[in-house]
């Protein structure tokens, strides 16, 4: 009986070793997966740039002709501040001259006179600087008939 025990022990031993090569092998611990995002950003629409529209082309367009000024008589419209002389007057009562006194201007004496400066200007050419400095004694014409 000493060698049955012997043999079954051998036996349990030898099933033991066998059967160490069947166990199953150990579970592996699930794989770890790493997921790397990339976010692929979505195409903006292409800019819409406005293309500056050319300026609208204008015709030129001829100035009218300079109104033609007929020259008249001055009048009277009498003293004011500016122009406080005495016109001279000639036989038929028309306008001749006027002598600049102190305190006087061009554009008073204008103005008392009745006339647009710029013909008063055209009417005494010795008169520089449009009319900015007048002297006392200066004589201006105020005959349009006559000028200078």
């Amino acid at each position: 009986m000493g060698r049955a025990i012997g043999t079954a022990a051998t036996s349990a031993t030898l099933m033991t070793l066998l059967l160490t090569g069947c166990v199953a092998a150990p579970i592996p611990a699930p794989p770890t997966v790493t997921v790397t995002a990339t976010v692929t950003a979505t195409p903006a629409p292409p800019a819409v740039t406005a293309t500056p529209l050319p300026p609208p082309v204008v015709e030129p367009v001829p100035n009218a002709p300079a109104p033609e000024v007929e020259l008249g008589p001055a009048s009277d419209l009498g003293t004011r501040d500016g122009a406080t002389g005495s016109p001279v007057v000639d036989g038929d009562g028309m306008l001749v001259s006027y002598t600049v006194v102190e305190g006087d201007s061009f554009f008073d004496i204008a103005q008392r006179f009745n006339l647009p400066q710029q013909q008063l200007l055209r009417m005494n050419p010795q008169i520089h600087d449009f009319g900015e400095t007048v002297y006392i004694g200066d004589v201006i014409n105020l005959d349009w008939t006559k000028t200078g």
